[in-house]
């Protein structure tokens, strides 16, 4: 490699964690966003180097223009997913931080972040979670400045409301994850119904492709005859369960017999589990490996 490539390549991969995080972020994918971030790659070994004042600014916004063009061209596909929609579930999310953010890739956020139009997305996500100014944010959206400045605020709105005011501790949530896997593993549905919140909802991501709840179910009675039902058909074909740390929250890996997996994570507030999260959609797990225990 010449030395300027060789440079220029040094410059990229200081970086790359930071795009990784907008385009998961932009794209709820972590397979996607690593397929955007390597053709902005290409493009920035294609770039006019003399252009280019500000590189953290130049490949922010070039992620951000084909995260968008993305989500265009996947947009009938997304509109008619079947049943709900979650994130790919990500172990690692620390290689995906980003600033004020960097603990913060939780469930309720990405969800959050999916119901907003693209542009208001990624307004939010440039402005507020990567420190760009608007004018470099309206340059990368093909907007003004004050255009962008009023996608970002209606975009922070909704984020914030979709947010816990206070972030219970992690012990905690570790305590109320390992309760209710007892709970549900003994088919203890009192102490099951007593770790839910009143209004707990339980989404399950089967995508189609495998049977799975079309609709979230929602409210704590629900929930525990759902888990109760499972639990008493013995969970069929489980092989294997890991405690891990899902978009940076108390979950499990379940592995079955057949070598599939499928992860559970929570959101906790005020001392119980308020949201459940099943991803079994085997297209958004490809990525993930029940490594051995030691």
């Amino acid at each position: 490699m010449e030395p300027r490539q060789e440079g220029e390549a040094v410059v990229f991969e200081a970086q790359r964690r930071q795009l990784t995080g907008l385009a998961y972020r932009m794209l709820g994918s972590l397979d996607e966003a690593q397929d955007v971030v390597q053709e902005a790659y290409l493009r920035w070994h294609q770039a006019d180097r003399d252009q280019v004042a500000n590189p953290h600014a130049y490949l922010s916004q070039t992620v951000a223009r084909l995260c968008l063009d993305y989500l265009k061209s996947g947009r009938a596909r997304h509109e008619h997913y079947i049943g709900p929609w979650l994130p790919e579930p990500v172990l690692d999310h620390a290689a995906l931080a980003a600033d004020d953010y960097a603990d913060d890739l939780s469930m309720a956020l990405m969800l959050a972040l999916e119901r907003l139009s693209p542009l208001e997305r990624a307004s939010f996500l440039l402005h507020d979670v990567f420190d760009m100014n608007f004018e470099e944010v309206a340059d990368a959206l093909g907007r003004s400045p004050a255009s962008c400045r009023q996608l970002a605020k209606r975009a922070r709105t909704h984020v914030r409301a979709s947010r816990p005011r206070f972030r219970p501790a992690q012990q905690e949530c570790e305590r109320l994850a390992a309760a209710f896997a007892m709970a549900a593993q003994s088919g203890d549905t009192q102490a099951l119904a007593e770790l839910l919140a009143g209004e707990v909802t339980l989404y399950s991501d089967a995508g189609g492709r495998v049977p799975g709840a079309l609709r979230p179910v929602i409210g704590r009675d629900k929930v525990v005859r759902l888990i109760s039902g499972l639990t008493k058909k013995g969970m069929p074909g489980i092989r294997a369960v890991r405690a891990a740390q899902i978009n940076g929250s108390p979950g499990f890996i379940i592995e079955r017999e057949s070598g599939d997996i499928f992860t559970l994570s929570f959101d906790f507030r005020d001392g119980r589990i308020a949201n459940i999260y099943l991803v079994i959609n085997p297209d958004k797990l490809r990525h993930l490996h029940l490594q051995p225990q030691s």
